[in-house]
């Protein structure tokens, strides 16, 4: 890691031209990751002081079309590897920059004033007169709606709560939906369960990992990036023990 962060240093110093400020490492990020990344981004900050850094966060599905188009950033840190492995295909990622961080995981989760009872009743919590709205992230183009999907088919309750389904744009807004009450249960990602803004406010069960597809995570640097030793430095801060700690904090498994 020195050798990384002397690199580093050297190349803000060049790129400041000693009168301004280095261009922002631009992260174009799955939305699961708003809380992991933001504690990751303020550790690595520790060591790289005067590196700004822009995480975008949203759906991995429109990140990949943006990105198909040239959308302007250096790091892609999708939910499904097969975004950054389809975009090194057409040529669009820096050779061999492309790489596998995490498997991430779902939960039901419910707000506290909801009453439902969701670490006991588990997927039946779905079916309970009370619940009218069931948020999920759109599986046509969010990772973590497909692996919603997969587990409410698994469970043979998707038939019987279909109807009740209400699609957020990425993870995040699915979450917000039932933070709002808008949805009075939903299908989220473990990790933003488990962010500290909203520790105390509901209650989760863990749907177990057989029940849907495996959330291999995935990212990639991107050919156009301006910024090519800040996002190296980045990913593989990532990777090393002190990334993978955090992320794991956040339940996410190592991949």
């Amino acid at each position: 890691m020195s050798l990384i962060r002397t690199a580093l240093a050297a190349t803000l110093l060049l790129s400041g031209g000693g009168s301004g400020a280095p261009p922002p490492l631009r992260i174009a990020a799955a939305a699961d990751l708003r809380f992991a990344l933001d504690d990751l981004v303020k550790a690595f900050q520790k060591d790289h002081p005067g590196l700004p850094i822009e995480p975008t966060y949203g759906s991995s599905g429109n990140f990949y079309s943006q990105l198909q188009n040239q959308a302007p950033f250096d790091l892609f840190l999708s939910a499904d590897v097969s975004y950054p492995h389809k975009l090194a295909g057409q040529g669009l990622i820096v050779p061999g920059s492309e790489f596998t961080y995490a498997v991430g995981r779902i939960v039901v989760w419910t707000g506290r004033a909801s009453g439902i009872d969701v670490e006991r009743l588990k997927m039946d919590a779905l079916r309970e007169p009370a619940v009218r709205h069931i948020a999920i992230a759109n599986p046509q183009h969010a990772p973590y709606g497909v692996a919603a999907e997969a587990a409410l088919r698994k469970a043979g309750v998707y038939d019987a709560i279909k109807d009740k389904l209400v699609l957020g744009e990425n993870i995040s807004q699915a979450f917000q939906l039932v933070q709002s009450g808008a949805a009075e249960v939903g299908i989220v990602a473990l990790s933003l369960a488990l962010g500290p803004s909203v520790s105390g406010q509901g209650r989760y069960w863990e749907i177990p990992l057989d029940a849907y597809p495996p959330i291999q995570q995935g990212g990639a640097i991107l050919k156009s990036t301006h910024n090519l030793d800040a996002a190296q430095a980045f990913r593989d801060f990532m990777l090393a023990p002190e990334g993978r700690a955090i992320l794991k904090r956040y339940g996410f498994s190592e991949a």
